[in-house]
């Protein structure tokens, strides 16, 4: 399953460079499929969702930092945990249960943004 910030953030902002999908985005911020990663031009995420990777995606949050699912592979390929959750000094760096995704499909996450 991806991971979700909680409201709980103090916005300090130690997750986001930890990240290494590029998958953090301070609140407010747009976001693209294309940063962090390998995505150019039109592309189709894994979610289903058409686009153009440089296109600016809608913030989910406007208050606080946030994860973009679509890019989140809870570090898989990268380190053994989710980095974001580990540098966390609130523990607000949690599973989101509403984005449930086994290891196969966060595999291919990986491998679909960084063109492997």
């Amino acid at each position: 399953m991806a991971i979700k910030i909680t409201d709980e953030c103090i916005n300090c902002g130690a997750c986001e460079p930890e990240c290494p999908n590029t998958a953090i985005y301070e609140g407010g911020m747009e976001w693209r499929f294309g940063e962090g990663t390998e995505l150019r031009g039109p592309i189709v995420s894994t979610s289903g969702i058409e686009t153009d990777a440089e296109k600016p995606q809608e913030p989910v949050s406007f208050d606080l930092y946030y994860i973009a699912t679509d890019k989140c592979t809870e570090c898989i390929g990268f380190h053994e945990t989710p980095q974001c959750a580990e540098v966390c000094p609130v523990d607000c760096c949690v599973p989101d249960e509403d984005n449930v995704e086994n290891v196969t499909a966060l595999e291919s996450k990986k491998s679909f943004l960084h063109a492997e």
